[in-house]
């Protein structure tokens, strides 16, 4: 398995340092800066409000523009921190490490695997693999909300474009592992997709009931 998603030559060499990149780009994935900046702050458990979600958007919903802007900022530095400190001892893994920052996101071992969505974690990432490339999708992101108001739909256009973009960056290698991130991001939003094709999904900035 590990074969298909780090295109190394020879694994059994590097194995060590390849099991403590992966399990140092989970571990940092999977803090929940969401949940502990609503308990410091005063705003509580925030998967007790709105969306559940321990997330950016729906910290937007319960602590407001500012607690929202600093999650958002912490839940993607641990993706971009992890692809970084990997991309200075294996290079070829930048793209595993990624998936697994994401999965520690949306599956941290602390709330009994139930996380984030893993949006603002996998576009750091991607912007860390590749600057340009990741910026791509960052624009796709921002164009889609600020048309439709959607933060699911922006998200979930971006992951649709996410393989392809990034198939450039990485000259069609450690494709794989950016595959599986965008099916995860696709299977934690199964709600918000009904939502959208029912009419009920919240638009960017509303409260959600």
């Amino acid at each position: 398995m590990i074969e298909a998603l780090l295109p190394v030559q020879d694994i059994s060499a590097q194995y060590p340092m390849i099991m403590g990149l992966a399990l140092m780009s989970y571990i940092l994935g999977s803090i929940p800066f969401g949940l502990i900046l609503g308990m410091v702050s005063g705003k509580g458990d925030i998967r007790k409000s709105g969306s559940g979600n321990i997330g950016a958007t729906n910290m937007l919903r319960v602590g407001g523009k500012k607690l929202a802007l600093i999650t958002l900022i912490l839940d993607g530095a641990k993706g971009a921190i992890a692809v970084l400190i990997t991309r200075d001892f294996i290079p070829e893994m930048v793209a595993l490490s990624a998936l697994l920052a994401v999965m520690g996101h949306m599956f941290p071992i602390w709330l009994k695997f139930k996380g984030g969505k893993g949006v603002a974690t996998t576009l750091t990432c991607l912007l860390a693999i590749s600057f340009t490339h990741g910026l791509i999708l960052c624009a796709v992101w921002l164009v889609m909300a600020k048309l439709f108001k959607y933060s699911s739909l922006a998200a979930l256009t971006a992951m649709l474009c996410a393989p392809i973009v990034m198939h450039v960056a990485l000259k069609g290698e450690q494709v794989l592992p950016i595959i599986l991130i965008s099916t995860l991001v696709y299977i934690r939003h199964y709600k918000n997709i009904t939502r959208l094709l029912t009419g009920e999904e919240p638009k960017i900035g509303s409260s959600k009931k």
